[in-house]
């Protein structure tokens, strides 16, 4: 029994076998899917490399949109401008240079006036003009001074103005976000130097003509002093005469 139930589950695999084989011989060709691993491994190549050159677009893409970024910063405008006050520190100074009196800082009037004033000692000046000359040359003295001491006071003034717009303008160079803002910042800071600068170089002028007019006002007087003297020597002689000190 057991050997008859073998033989028919054999003869109905080989049925199955041989019904498969008929099917398979009487489709068409195109009906079968055939696997090319050359080929696929082509087109996984060709994507692989299509989405490099995706990405390596996408990144250049990035760094032109970045380099547009940098450059807009690099070309913002410093939003702190101090050149009005340090401008304003200039025409203060240059204000009071201005004012100076008498012998100013002006060459010509220097020439004209110091060969009147302090060289002309002639024989045709009389005893009061001598006086008014001495006179003069004091009276220009004392205005000198006076005026070194206002532009000290004025340089001296500008130092804590100097200093606020340091540290403003060095703060503003710190946070400067390109390199337009960075150039001005330090191009104010220049200007800030050269206002210091010119404080003090005005200070040692006015402190030199005040010292310069005060030894020429000396040598002038000693030269005036000499002039009276020849005088009073060339003058009536000295005649003694009798005194009484006392009452009899």
């Amino acid at each position: 029994m057991n050997s008859l139930r073998t033989i028919l589950r054999s003869r109905s695999t080989a049925a199955g076998i041989v019904a498969i084989a008929m099917t398979l011989s009487s489709a068409p060709a195109s009906a079968f899917i055939v696997f090319d691993p050359t080929n696929y491994s082509q087109n996984l190549l060709q994507a692989a490399r299509a989405l490099e050159q995706i990405q390596n677009q996408v990144t250049s893409l990035q760094n032109e949109a970045q380099m547009l970024i940098n450059q807009a910063r690099n070309l913002t405008s410093l939003p702190t401008s101090l050149l009005g006050e340090i401008e304003g520190n200039f025409s203060q100074m240059k204000t009071l240079l201005g004012q100076a009196d008498r012998l100013a800082y002006s060459v010509q009037d220097i020439d004209s006036q110091f060969a009147s004033t302090y060289r002309n000692f002639g024989s045709d000046l009389s005893s009061q003009q001598l006086v008014d000359g001495a006179r003069e040359r004091w009276q220009t003295s004392v205005s000198a001074f006076e005026h070194s001491l206002k532009a000290g006071a004025v340089a001296v003034d500008n130092i804590e103005g100097t200093q606020e717009q340091t540290s403003a303008l060095v703060g503003a160079s710190q946070s400067a976000v390109g390199v337009l803002q960075a150039t001005q910042a330090g191009n104010q800071l220049l200007a800030v130097q050269a206002k210091q600068v010119a404080d003090l170089t005005a200070m040692l002028a006015a402190q030199g003509r005040a010292s310069a007019l005060e030894q020429a006002r000396q040598a002038a007087a000693q030269e005036q002093a000499r002039q009276q003297f020849s005088r009073f020597m060339a003058g009536s002689g000295y005649s003694p005469s009798s005194v009484k000190m006392f009452h009899d």
